[in-house]
């Protein structure tokens, strides 16, 4: 948004169509009031600013906030990132069904416990809540017997899993165990901490999905969303779970784990 107004500002065209989708609402359906065009050629419009205190006023709301409250004060708290990240988690020490809690800032970690040598994330709260099953089903499908004693559960869902603070707090483990949905979202996700920690996460995955394939009953939403699925496993190199997209026309939810 700011480099469209920038430009408008220094006389340099833009595409207007495209300038119009990302304004605001409250802007975009008085843009007529706001804006004079002029076509200069192909998609490209010379903007001329109608009225100046509406546009000093949408300079204001396109400005990156500086922290949450004031993106909260322009409209959308979701434009900046939190300051604080919550994080759930069964450890060692954990002798009840209830998790520990770990508060993640931008420059401290606050946690009562020491990390264990591998953590696995999971991203749904039902699979998390049966974390000694998902415990069993990862070591099972990874080859390596997992335990409590050397492997901490994480609530990772809702994307908090890739905020830079929580990515750089996961640096802590030598392995990060990725227990996701197997559709776009959780592919994307898991491409993500890839990026971010390299060679220390490791997607849970059945190594054959034939006796898996029953279970693929998500219809995704749009062909989109599925043909980014095939593609995002293909670059991670999941061939198998691509076929099985493909074989099924369908995603598979992490609940269907738990369903023996």
């Amino acid at each position: 948004m700011n480099d469209y107004l920038q430009k408008i500002l220094r006389g340099q065209p833009i595409n207007y169509e495209a300038f119009l989708k990302k304004l605001p609402e409250a802007f975009r359906r008085r843009h007529r009031e706001l804006f004079a065009t002029e076509k200069v050629k192909g998609n490209r419009w010379l903007v001329f600013i109608l009225d100046e205190a509406a546009f000093k006023e949408l300079q204001a709301v396109a400005q990156r906030p500086v922290s949450r409250v004031d993106a909260a004060q322009k409209g959308n708290s979701h434009r900046h990132g939190t300051e604080v990240s919550f994080l759930l988690v069964y450890h060692e020490g954990v002798s009840h069904s209830r998790p520990d809690t770990v508060v993640v800032g931008t420059e401290s970690v606050d946690m009562g416990f020491q990390q264990a040598r591998s953590v696995l994330v999971v991203e749904n709260e039902r699979n998390f809540y049966q974390y000694a099953q998902m415990l069993d089903f990862a070591g099972e499908v990874l080859g390596n017997s997992l335990e409590l004693a050397e492997c901490d559960v994480m609530l990772g869902g809702g994307n908090r899993i890739t905020r830079g603070a929580i990515l750089d707090w996961l640096q802590g483990y030598e392995e990060v165990f990725c227990a996701f949905d197997y559709d776009a979202g959780g592919l994307q996700m898991f491409s993500t901490i890839a990026a971010s920690l390299g060679d220390k996460a490791r997607f849970v995955q059945p190594r054959d999905w034939q006796p898996w394939l029953g279970r693929f009953r998500n219809t995704p939403d749009s062909t989109e969303r599925f043909t980014r699925a095939i593609s995002l496993a293909e670059g991670l190199g999941f061939d198998s779970l691509a076929e099985a997209f493909r074989s099924t026309g369908k995603f598979m939810e992490q609940e269907m784990i738990l369903d023996e």
